[in-house]
């Protein structure tokens, strides 16, 4: 079916690996993809704008080593695959071509089922829900005086093929709906920001998902009115389960990338099999789960998603590998091999990115700090890969005076290194929450879809920019 969807063949296919290889290589894959997005967005209480795009083509990847030969064409008829496969396999020169293998059609266990596709739903039937997230944020307070929401939807169809003759296709919905809440008081200005996101059908719009949405949007904003800035310095700090994971992801998660590691940037790099922080920390890499934001039924390489502990009682168990890792390391793929589009190259990428519960209530990890702060919201940050150092912005959170939450706070900066909080994080909360927002990370020019989670920690130190 996938393959009439595209229009091609099983010979067409295996004559374009061919002729990928015709001049020697390793390896090669045809990566097919068919998507179409939808965006609707509101400004001045009403849908005032829509959009939609399709998005079509084939990207050739022929692998000699540790090169990298790649083209692509939007046009998907034979004899334009056949000009791709013989740009992308001018990488490889000489050397043995590889025989050819009888296909080998493969299915996976499928970790988002929807009951309705979004390419059945008409504009008219998602503005409601916009709408509704829109009076719903100026129902719950009267400071409200701007709201802009937005929803988006995407549906890929994709189909891929490599030289060891494995064949499998996907579907994959994506949906998001978000609200960014303005409020004034007194000519003060305050905004505050709140999504969620997953690969689910229609049946993801819910007035009970829009009611969640527009509280957290319009408390959020409301409590900035209370919001002060923290004295800077070094103190300790609370992560607040959720959306504190973006510590996780960039501070550490990248540097647990293979890419990083085999060619000796990440500081990790000879890590592996050592300790390198508390026996109570279990960090996972997991694309299984259902209707997760970042998960996925296999990579952009046809590798199963599977869960993978990076991090096991505190021991670096495993980085997070594509085939070109993985074939360096002498293991096999944790399916991380993953792309923007038909138009780049896989890499290795995180897919949703979390530390396991410890056996503490938050409130422990609160009682412990008699001078420190609590960080509950964040949105964006820097990173060095190398040496893992980092600056990441605040949001909002709570100033922690004698073991206990005060005064909200706003707008700061908590700078630190990644590996040595990772080793400075001293009790680990029982309340892990994985953030369910429209997260996507940005590597070497691609932006893939991804979700990460945290329990509270207690992490012993980090510099804090307040006033």
């Amino acid at each position: 079916m996938m393959l009439s969807h595209f229009g091609v063949s099983e010979s067409d296919l295996k004559k374009v690996i061919a002729i990928a290889l015709e001049n020697g290589g390793d390896y090669a894959d045809l990566f097919f993809e068919h998507t179409f997005s939808n965006y609707l967005l509101l400004q001045d209480n009403k849908v005032n704008r829509t959009s939609s795009e399709i998005d079509f083509g084939v990207g050739i990847r022929v692998v000699n080593g540790d090169q990298t030969g790649y083209a692509f064409v939007e046009n998907i008829g034979l004899n334009e695959m056949i000009k791709a496969a013989r740009t992308a396999s001018r990488i490889a020169s000489g050397g043995d071509k590889v025989k050819s293998v009888n296909i080998k059609k493969q299915s996976f266990a499928n970790h988002y089922p929807i009951i309705q596709s979004w390419e059945e739903v008409l504009v008219k039937d998602k503005k409601p829900y916009v709408q509704k997230l829109n009076d719903r944020c100026f129902a719950l307070n009267n400071k409200v005086s701007k709201v802009i929401a937005s929803l988006s939807d995407e549906t890929s169809y994709i189909l891929f093929y490599n030289s060891q003759g494995l064949l499998c296709h996907d579907y994959k919905p994506m949906v998001s709906l978000s609200a960014y809440c303005i409020m004034e008081d007194n000519g003060r200005i305050e905004n505050f920001h709140s999504a969620r996101s997953y690969r689910k059908g229609l049946e993801f719009l819910t007035d009970e998902v829009v009611e969640t949405i527009a509280r957290e949007a319009v408390e959020g904003a409301a409590r900035m009115f209370e919001a002060v800035k923290p004295k800077g310095g070094e103190l300790p700090v609370v992560m607040a389960a959720g959306g504190s994971g973006i510590l996780l992801h960039e501070a550490i998660g990248h540097a647990f990338e293979a890419d990083f590691n085999r060619k000796n940037i990440s500081i990790f790099s000879d890590k592996l099999g050592k300790q390198i922080c508390d026996t109570s920390i279990n960090i996972v890499d997991d694309g299984t789960i259902v209707g997760n934001r970042g998960s996925i039924n296999f990579d952009d390489e046809g590798t199963p998603s599977q869960k993978t502990y990076i991090v096991k009682n505190g021991v670096l168990s495993s980085y997070l590998h594509d085939r070109i890792s993985a074939k360096h390391y002498g293991i096999a793929s944790t399916g991380n091999g993953r792309r923007q589009s038909f138009r780049h190259i896989p890499i290795p990428r995180m897919r949703c990115t979390y530390m396991e519960d410890g056996n503490r209530s938050e409130q422990e990890l609160i009682a412990e700090v008699k001078n420190g702060i609590y960080a509950s919201t964040f949105t964006n940050g820097q990173v060095q890969i190398g040496a893992g150092d980092f600056t990441f912005f605040v949001k909002s959170g709570y100033l922690i005076e004698n073991g206990k939450l005060t005064q909200p706070i706003k707008d700061i900066n908590i700078i630190g290194n990644g590996p040595k909080a990772l080793a400075d994080i001293t009790m680990v909360g029982n309340n892990l929450k994985l953030d369910d927002s429209t997260w996507t990370c940005g590597k070497d020019g691609q932006g893939m879809p991804v979700t990460q989670g945290l329990p509270s920690v207690l992490v012993k130190k980090l510099t804090v920019g307040g006033e």
